[in-house]
């Protein structure tokens, strides 16, 4: 007779126990960006809605930020580095291939020994560190999972096309998921789009950049075609935000906050209009002065809403993040 496996004993439900953010010291307002390209701040505010963004400095790593960002989430938890037993980094700009930046964070920030992966789903990523981290805490492999969406796109930023030099910003946010006894973190509705690929891309693959004559060939870059990423999450990504509606069971007027990722006011704006959200609703609009930073933008938007009593404590909140791949994912959430 086969030997019988032992089922998983994790807790009933999960939750988000607390927030934490970064945002690097240099503010880099539009003029800023108009240096390099043909533009006005007219046009790039009413083409975004960004105003300024933050730019880090030599010091400030993704590692630094990630560690800044999760011990403020540790503190607003409640619970101390050692009982974290999961890592979950979501970034597309850390440039070792390997070892996972998690690890180092895990043990800088004085987590012991627990599992610790990055994770690559562009401004999805934190929605998707977010679900994985709930399975592990239902599933019982994990009591206390970090998760860390961050960016340095400043890096990634070719400051000469007038199409993305506008967009990117640094920075990190963090959440601590535990255990919760009702649910507090939805089902996920996400997925992709990989016919779309072609749409946010990187430039160049790191293996040209390797072989070619640094002199001859122009570090890779994010470019995107804007009009076409636009048009799909206008036209798809308020579907999957009223599906992940659906799915835990909330009607529009029943939520309290709506934390989509900050990649363009516009596409906020009209996503606001198809959800037909009530005016109760708190929506963030952290992209006019953190410009879009990817798996980075939901907490750090997240934190600043509460950080500003916009948003408070246990209200119900839905995130989507949308982007490169194309990738997506959206649920409800209960706010720490």
């Amino acid at each position: 007779m086969a030997a019988k496996i032992s089922p998983s004993k994790g807790a009933p439900y999960a939750r988000i126990l607390g927030v934490g953010g970064y945002r690097p010291t240099r503010v880099v307002p539009n003029e800023v960006i108009l240096e390099h390209i043909e533009s006005s701040d007219e046009w790039i505010r009413s083409r975004s809605g960004i105003a300024s963004r933050h730019w880090a400095g030599p010091e400030e790593t993704v590692t630094e930020m990630s560690l800044a960002a999760g011990g403020k989430a540790i503190a607003d938890a409640g619970i101390a580095a050692s009982d974290i037993d999961a890592v979950i980094i979501a970034t597309v700009s850390h440039f070792k291939q390997t070892p996972a930046v998690a690890t180092e964070i895990a043990h800088r920030i004085g987590a012991g020994k627990p599992a610790a992966f990055d994770i690559s789903a562009g401004c999805a990523g934190f929605t998707y560190g977010l679900t994985l981290a709930k399975g592990m805490i239902t599933d019982g492999t994990a009591t206390h999972v970090l998760v860390v969406g961050v960016e340095r796109l400043s890096d990634l930023t070719d400051k000469e096309d007038r199409g993305t030099a506008f967009l990117f910003g640094d920075g990190a946010g963090a959440v601590i998921v535990g255990p919760s006894q009702e649910p507090a973190i939805g089902p996920t509705v996400w997925g992709s789009e990989g016919d779309k690929s072609h749409t946010i891309t990187q430039t160049l693959p790191w293996d040209v950049y390797r072989d070619a004559d640094p002199g001859q060939v122009r570090f890779p870059a994010l470019a995107q075609e804007g009009q076409a990423v636009f048009r799909w999450a206008v036209f798809e990504m308020a579907k999957v935000a009223q599906e992940a509606l659906d799915a835990a069971g909330i009607t529009a007027d029943q939520l309290d906050v709506f934390i989509p990722h900050q990649a363009n006011m516009r596409i906020i704006d009209s996503m606001i209009k198809a959800l037909k959200l009530p005016d109760h609703v708190a929506v963030a609009r952290d992209i006019e002065t953190t410009g879009n930073t990817s798996a980075a933008s939901i907490p750090l938007a997240m934190e600043r809403l509460l950080a500003s009593g916009e948003a408070k404590s246990g209200d119900t909140a839905l995130v989507i993040g949308f982007g490169a791949g194309l990738v997506y994912a959206a649920t409800v959430v209960t706010l720490p």
